[in-house]
């Protein structure tokens, strides 16, 4: 199976929600590719730039071994698009990884793959999770089979632990 992430980015993505575990999983061997609906430089909510490099039209499940969906305001606005609900739920279906922080769960809601599993996110979007079908749990990371889903940046170091360590056990 390919060593190479993906992570989904617009503008308005969480800064640190992004970056953090990019270069944790990257320092472990797991590089990252940054898939958009453009090839374009986007803005996070702190204004740090993000360049994406693949064009969700062109992204391609198989090539990948799991999937990072940051926080922000982009979520909210990528969960509308089809191609990035079926990308989600294929890494999903695979078993692959598929991470999620604070409002990053609003895209896992839209795939419809949450019923039944324990989950965390942002307070904020507690009711989402639990209308959803998910059963929220209030950690700093929740582990459910090949979900990894954390609160806040707060809860930072041991989301990217728990990524890590889930990609080294498959």
């Amino acid at each position: 199976m390919a060593k190479m992430l993906l992570t989904f980015v617009d503008d308005l993505y969480e800064d640190l929600e992004l970056w953090y575990p990019k270069l944790r999983c990257e320092e472990a061997g797991y590089p990252m590719r940054l898939a958009a609906l453009e090839i374009n430089r986007h803005v996070g909510k702190h204004g740090y730039p993000a360049q994406s490099d693949l064009l969700l039209r062109d992204t391609r499940s198989e090539e990948f071994c799991g999937l990072l969906i940051p926080g922000g305001f982009m979520p909210d606005k990528l969960r509308r698009d089809p191609r990035v609900l079926s990308l989600t739920r294929e890494f999903f279906e695979q078993g692959k990884l598929v991470a999620f922080i604070c409002h990053g769960g609003w895209i896992p809601i839209s795939a419809k793959i949450l019923a039944g599993k324990r989950v965390t996110g942002s307070v904020g979007i507690k009711d989402d999770l639990e209308n959803a079908g998910a059963i929220w749990v209030n950690e700093p990371v929740v582990v459910d089979g090949n979900l990894v889903s954390s609160r806040t940046p707060l809860d930072l170091a041991p989301f990217a632990k728990a990524m890590v360590e889930f990609l080294g056990r498959h």
